[in-house]
């Protein structure tokens, strides 16, 4: 039997092997072939070398994943996962060399390469752990602990609380669970969306395969082999969500050069040797920059050196200490034919930490917490902690990962929940309420059902602000049509709404009135201050990190400056402001998807769809108030799995299949995600189409 790849009519790949390896093989073919720039991208943003053929715009992340030790980290993965697990390390060597025997030819449909005048490389054997460290090395936010040093420093350590709560600044996926008595068929289904930045190529990638020990689908990262968050096996699925746990921790380093040239810096036990050397970041237009990456006890250093004068910031993380990032549990998760077996698969899971639902087909159910958060003081989560102090040092051990029985149906939406002792920031209740209420509206769910809770726009965080605005007196006529008329809204961020668009622009208008007001304007300029790099400037910047905290500011959670009167004053100044206004277009007009692209301007005239929701709306479709209404975050995909039937299950992503510009699968998903409707999940290989060695 030879590899066989197979497409249905969304040019979705179905691929077919004789034996693990092969299939490893025909995945990082494929993910060459379908999203040789994508990947490509990502090989290089492992390496910090995307300033070469994306200019000076790249030079940050460069300097940063130079600095982290990205790719260093890999390798040493690599080399524990061939010493503790030899046969999953043949299977990610097998994955790398199906994408190298893949890259020249689908750099070759890849437009993007000639305009940016990159040739195809070749990947190494870690490579693939090296996307991964680097698409989630700031998904756990270390670097709001940076904003929090910075609220301590200018308002005092008592204010930390007030930008350590609950916000939209940490929103992030839906997914729901319903058990078998609640169901039309009986058995279990799993359904959600991960809300990550939205990417052109998309971040996942609907496939599936077949091999004789295992048959999944799911949404696979390019780069990476597996199906690591998402997948069902015909025997059982599973979903994650982001548990919003804290493992990533931030030192505050004292560094001094000796005279030989060396780097030390103050540990517990005095002064020691770092590991420090010069790299040569090269830039496309620009001169090359040289950076120098030091390593102390703790990690390395992100943040200042042993020349400035200051103290240096270095960064703590499991993969970078003990070696592991959990890479043997993808295969065992692939072989898994019961959630027994998956539970088990996912003790050796690392980072990110995840929140998991999985059922199976028998009926039993999953909820749990896996990855490694280390042991240490409270003071590590929240802050940066000083590294000459033994107290603030990770202890030999883990945390106990925490789970839950599932009793009709459970609801993960990155709120406090099972992870709660895990982590400091987490998002708003409102997403979580709003799918249980959603659900206790049936007993006999179907899979097709399931879109319109994917699609719900009912925004409960208008609560305290449309609170204060019923409160407020307002002078004129216009604006008190202004205020009457939100009053009446149905709190609906519907795509055709002009009252989303007015609360939107009365909510960003309250948001810059906070950021400008006495009480909080001394944290204006943080996110310029020296020696932050560029990278970490917007979780600095005061007027998204006003509006993250909104909720908490308008209703006085936690304390705060303002008394009840300010507050109000600030809604009434706002409401004045925005009253003489000409009437707002629809919501869906200013409220546009916004995609990442690693090389902007590429694809000329392209113009992307208005969409409905907001950032606590379970249609996550995230702006930034104050800032911008346009929506960089979001459903990266849909998906429902169906435990009765697998064919029954549902998917879609943003844009496509396919990597490929122009290509007929390219965006055709597009609109179908814009409007809430879902893809079917085909599993008959007698209905999909054969695709020859060479097609195209």
């Amino acid at each position: 039997m030879r590899n066989e790849v197979y497409r249905d009519d969304w040019g979705i790949p179905h691929l077919r092997a004789p034996g693990i390896g092969q299939l490893a093989h025909a995945q990082g073919r494929n993910a060459a072939l379908d999203r040789a720039w994508q990947i490509e991208v990502e090989r290089h943003r492992v390496q910090g070398t995307t300033a070469a053929f994306l200019g000076a715009d790249a030079l940050e992340w460069d300097r940063f994943a130079r600095r982290v030790r990205l790719d260093d980290t890999a390798r040493r993965c690599f080399e524990r996962l061939e010493r503790v697990a030899p046969r999953t390390a043949d299977w990610v060597l097998s994955y790398v060399d199906g994408v190298n025997a893949g890259l020249t030819e689908g750099a070759g449909r890849a437009p993007e390469f000639a305009a940016a005048g990159l040739a195809p490389g070749s990947w190494r054997p870690w490579t693939p752990l090296g996307v991964w460290l680097s698409t989630h090395i700031l998904f756990a936010g270390f670097p709001t602990k940076l904003w929090r040093e910075e609220v301590a420093r200018r308002l005092g350590d008592d204010a930390i609380e007030l930008f350590a709560t609950d916000g939209p600044g940490t929103s992030g996926s839906n997914g729901w669970l319903v058990t078998p008595e609640r169901t039309a068929t009986g058995a279990p289904i799993i359904a959600g969306d991960p809300h990550r930045f939205i990417e052109d190529p998309g971040v996942y990638q609907q496939i599936r395969l077949a091999c004789p020990e295992f048959d999944v689908l799911g949404l696979a990262v390019p780069g990476v082999p597996g199906l690591a968050h998402f997948g069902h096996t015909g025997h059982v699925a599973w979903a994650i969500t982001n548990a919003m746990a804290d493992y990533q921790d931030l030192y505050r380093e004292r560094l001094r050069r000796t005279p030989a040239g060396d780097v030390e810096a103050l540990g517990p036990d005095g002064w020691e040797p770092a590991a420090a050397h010069t790299e040569t970041i090269d830039v496309a237009g620009a001169d090359a920059v040289t950076v120098e990456v030091v390593e102390t006890g703790r990690g390395p250093v992100i943040i200042g050196g042993p020349d400035t004068g200051e103290e240096a910031v270095s960064l703590r993380h499991s993969p970078r200490v003990t070696g592991e990032l959990g890479f043997d549990t993808l295969l065992a998760m692939l072989r898994s034919r019961t959630v027994a077996e998956l539970d088990t698969a996912l003790d050796r899971w690392v980072e990110p930490v995840n929140v998991v639902l999985a059922a199976d087909t028998a009926g039993a159910t999953l909820h749990r917490v896996a990855g490694h958060v280390p042991v240490r003081p409270h003071e590590n989560r929240l802050r940066t902690v000083p590294a000459w102090d033994a107290a603030y040092t990770w202890r030999d051990r883990r945390a106990p990962m925490p789970r839950a029985d599932v009793r009709g149906a459970a609801v993960m939406a990155n709120q406090r929940g099972i992870a709660a002792p895990l982590g400091i920031e987490f998002a708003p209740p409102h997403r979580a309420d709003r799918i249980r209420e959603l659900l206790d509206e049936s007993a006999h769910w179907t899979a097709k059902d399931m879109a319109n809770l994917h699609m719900d726009t009912h925004l409960a965080s208008a609560r305290p602000l449309l609170g204060l605005l019923e409160e407020v007196a307002v002078p004129g006529p216009q604006a008190v049509r202004l205020r009457e008329r939100l009053l009446r809204w149905d709190r609906r961020m519907d795509a055709d709404s002009t009252d989303a668009t007015l609360y939107a622009a009365l909510r960003a208008e309250v948001v810059h009135r906070l950021a400008a007001h006495p009480a909080f304007a001394p944290l204006n300029g943080a996110a310029h201050s020296d020696p932050y790099p560029d990278l970490f400037r917007p979780w600095l910047a005061t007027v998204p990190r006003i509006a993250y905290a909104l909720e908490g500011l308008l209703t006085g959670a936690g304390g705060g400056p303002l008394t009840h009167a300010e507050r109000l004053a600030v809604v009434a100044g706002a409401v004045e402001r925005i009253a003489g206004e000409d009437v707002p277009r629809p919501w869906g007009e200013v409220h546009r998807l916004a995609p990442w692209q690693a090389l902007p301007g590429t694809h000329p005239g392209e113009t992307w769809p208005g969409l409905a929701g907001d950032h606590d709306c379970v249609l996550s479709t995230s702006s930034v108030p104050g800032v911008t209404d346009h929506s960089a975050r979001g459903p990266a995909a849909r998906y429902v799995w169906d435990l009765a039937r697998r064919e029954d299950s549902l998917w879609v992503v943003p844009l496509g299949a396919s990597g490929i510009p122009g290509d007929a699968h390219h965006r055709d998903q597009l609109p179908l995600w814009a409007r809430g409707e879902l893809v079917p999940v085909v599993t008959d290989w007698n209905l999909l189409h054969r695709e020859e060695e060479n097609p195209r």
